[in-house]
């Protein structure tokens, strides 16, 4: 699956994206879990996951949804208009 980071996330990871290979449908929370287990760096950039918004091949999600290797998944903070 690709992952694609934006705003501070990508700043804080120093990418905008990853391939994590999994093997079966997830929940994103659980992808989370899987990058946390990476590094320092990732263990920080998630540490407060509660504000993250996400999204399953361009359509909005919640941490409770599946994702498969199929899938494209956006991770990034609230969006606010202006």
């Amino acid at each position: 699956m690709k992952i694609l980071y934006f705003a501070q996330l990508r700043q804080m990871l120093g990418k905008s994206e990853d391939i994590l290979y999994l093997k079966k449908n997830i929940k994103i929370y659980e992808v989370i879990d899987e990058l946390i287990k990476r590094n320092e760096t990732y263990r920080v950039a998630f540490n407060d996951i509660r504000n993250l918004q996400y999204a399953i091949n361009c359509e909005y999600a919640n941490k409770d949804s599946f994702v498969s290797n199929k899938d494209e998944l956006a991770v990034f903070p609230p969006v606010t208009g202006g």
